[in-house]
């Protein structure tokens, strides 16, 4: 477990104006402590952006994301991130597995793994060499339709029981964030309470950072 937990964006589903979420994004970032931003341009229902379209957007992002040292995934494919320049790629569990993943990026790269609310699959995942895990959804999403829902000592007994950092995802907001934190998860991935917030992205940071902090004294570390 990381001494401190982080933010992990998700970008919104679709991304029609690509200059207009660049400005949000640096609007997000000026809003306080961001670890990361996997670019995920896939719509509820589960249909992807071209591969166009993730490239385009990709170029968009790194140009924002490198100068403000923040760590960039693309979602579901390692052939994209590789060619983007990404930093890792983040994959489910059907979107091929964790060696094959591996075996395109090589050894630098950061590869994360959904495990959904499963130790086995996250045991599995840690033991073949991915640098986090992802568990969710612990909150009702409008974002994916998550196939599992899992409960917060599923963190506590992970962040007990091992050293490989993990994700909290799912509907995670600065209202309901507090036991994931004390929890001993590692990061927050979280979209649409950025994204979507009615006073926009910076705040939003600011407000999940505010409430990360709040909860902190409770971690087990």
């Amino acid at each position: 477990m990381t001494a401190s937990c982080r933010l992990y964006l998700i970008t919104p589903p679709e991304i029609a104006d690509l200059a207009g979420f660049i400005e949000s994004l640096k609007a997000a970032l000026a809003g306080g402590d961001v670890a990361c931003l996997q670019l995920r341009l896939k719509t509820a229902a589960g249909v992807s952006a071209s591969d166009d379209e993730v490239l385009r957007a990709a170029e968009a992002i790194l140009k924002i994301a490198r100068p403000a040292e923040v760590h960039f995934l693309i979602n579901d494919r390692p052939d994209l991130a590789k060619r983007a320049g990404a930093d890792g790629v983040h994959i489910g569990q059907s979107d091929g597995g964790y060696q094959e993943a591996r075996a395109l990026l090589g050894r630098e790269p950061t590869i994360g793994v959904t495990c959904h609310n499963s130790v086995d699959l996250a045991i599995s995942a840690g033991e073949a060499g991915a640098d986090y895990v992802a568990f969710g959804a612990f909150f009702p999403t409008r974002t994916k339709e998550a196939p599992t829902r899992a409960d917060i000592s599923l963190i506590e007994n992970w962040t007990m029981a091992t050293t490989v950092p993990c994700v909290a995802i799912g509907g995670v907001t600065a209202e309901n964030c507090g036991g994931l934190v004390a929890a001993g998860a590692d990061f927050l991935a979280v979209s649409s309470a950025v994204w979507d917030a009615a006073d926009g992205p910076e705040k939003a940071v600011a407000r999940l950072n505010k409430a990360i902090a709040a909860a902190a004294p409770a971690r087990h570390d």
